[in-house]
């Protein structure tokens, strides 16, 4: 039985991507280095509001950035001789508690800085902490923020345009966690709600944002300003990973494990890595049986032009922020040069990995980011240097991540 007819059937899978490139032989992508320059000096600028808003980011100096852990006790029980396993945590994220807080409060901050400037307030030479003061909300309260979202992108540009004052807006399909859409509400989110996935979500707020000239669109499917945030991780992977005195070339490549659902996080993140690392660094994707987007799309070659419904899948799975049909319309194809390969997983597996890594390194996290066990638990992808992308799960209310147990 082909790859195919396995994932109709719901099985776990492995799928080696042969079209795969050297980072020498690609050109001609959608987004340049120069895009994740300006991201990363962007949020630079950004990071003086930040120390004052939000005290948790004075240890990273204002930046919205997490740690890497050296998880020695999962090394313990799946490394071979010479394998490290780390933990980039991204759960753990100021304001959204996952990796949507590198795309989406960029792209927040970047639209936030664009009103600024056409309303003559600021410019990039003025300390940045002023976006803080009080002139600054009453004129972002004047513009109007939408995004449709599974969840966590969510939860990161609700909370961060709540924040700057702006009066936003998410779409979220109805299978979403409830504690998400609580919380959104919480902090004065407006929260729609559509029958349907989270295709129908996208759909209605980009809708909405069509007919209200003063309102900005987050487009998850297809945002190149999502997508430059994201990728601004790898720049400071690089300098964590010496820190460690981690060693690699082309010959010792880092293997890193991303969870996937429509594409942009973890598409960013390989495209940054890719620019730093170049061929010294291998990208995994990992998906839900039911929900395996992406790997259609690059099996089939039709990239967003085919959903997991149309084989017979149901898009319904634990990891609701992997909970994705079709794949982001230009990330599959840029993949496909860039992508080493691409996991599946069961819900059941993903309630074994979550209680691995609690287990094990006393983390909390939900079943989007233990997704990325897979990858050191097959084994045959592993690297001298594994580093296991956690995506998502640092806001979780107890009483909810326990709830994962009683299924």
């Amino acid at each position: 039985m082909g790859i195919l007819g396995k994932m109709k059937k719901a099985e776990p899978v492995f799928w080696q991507n042969d079209a795969k490139k050297s980072w020498a032989e690609i050109k001609d992508l959608p987004i340049s280095i120069n895009e994740i320059d300006e991201a990363a000096q962007r949020l630079q600028r950004f990071a003086s509001f930040f120390l004052k808003v939000r005290p948790e980011t004075e240890s990273k100096n204002g930046l919205i950035e997490s740690d890497l852990f050296h998880a020695k006790n999962l090394e313990k029980q799946y490394a071979r001789t010479n394998e490290q396993i780390f933990l980039k945590r991204d759960d753990r994220l100021p304001i959204a508690g996952s990796i949507k807080a590198r795309g989406g409060i960029y792209e927040v901050l970047k639209f936030a800085e664009q009103v600024a400037m056409e309303n003559t307030m600021i410019d990039p030479t003025k300390d940045y902490a002023q976006f803080a003061n009080k002139q600054f909300k009453e004129l972002f309260s004047n513009y109007e923020i939408i995004v449709g979202s599974t969840g966590n992108l969510g939860l990161s540009i609700g909370m961060m345009s709540a924040i700057l004052g702006f009066s936003v807006t998410v779409h979220m399909s109805n299978d979403a966690k409830q504690w998400k859409k609580d919380q959104l509400r919480e902090n004065g989110v407006t929260v729609v709600e559509h029958a349907g996935d989270y295709s129908k979500a996208v759909e209605r707020g980009r809708q909405e944002a069509s007919e209200n000239k003063n309102a900005h669109f987050i487009d998850d499917e297809n945002s190149m300003d999502l997508f430059a945030g994201y990728a601004v991780a790898a720049r400071r992977l690089e300098d964590q990973l010496s820190q460690y005195g981690v060693q690699y070339s082309e010959q010792k490549p880092i293997s890193v494990y991303l969870p996937c659902g429509v594409g942009g996080g973890p598409g960013g993140v390989v495209f940054g890595l890719k620019t730093i690392f170049g061929d010294a660094v291998k990208c995994y994707f990992i998906e839900p049986v039911q929900s395996p987007c992406m790997l259609l799309g690059m099996v089939t070659g039709k990239h967003h032009q085919i959903s997991v419904q149309e084989i017979g899948l149901t898009n319904l799975t634990i990891a609701d922020g992997l909970a994705v049909g079709t794949p982001s319309k230009f990330v599959g194809e840029m993949m496909m040069s860039l992508l080493d390969g691409i996991f599946t997983v069961t819900d059941d597996q993903l309630i074994q990995f979550m209680d691995c890594f609690h287990s094990n390194e006393a983390i909390m996290i939900e079943p989007s980011a233990a997704a990325t066990l897979i990858g050191i638990d097959h084994g045959e992808t592993m690297s001298n240097t594994n580093i296991l992308w956690l995506t998502g799960g640092g806001l979780v209310p107890q009483n909810e991540w326990e709830q994962y147990f009683k299924r």
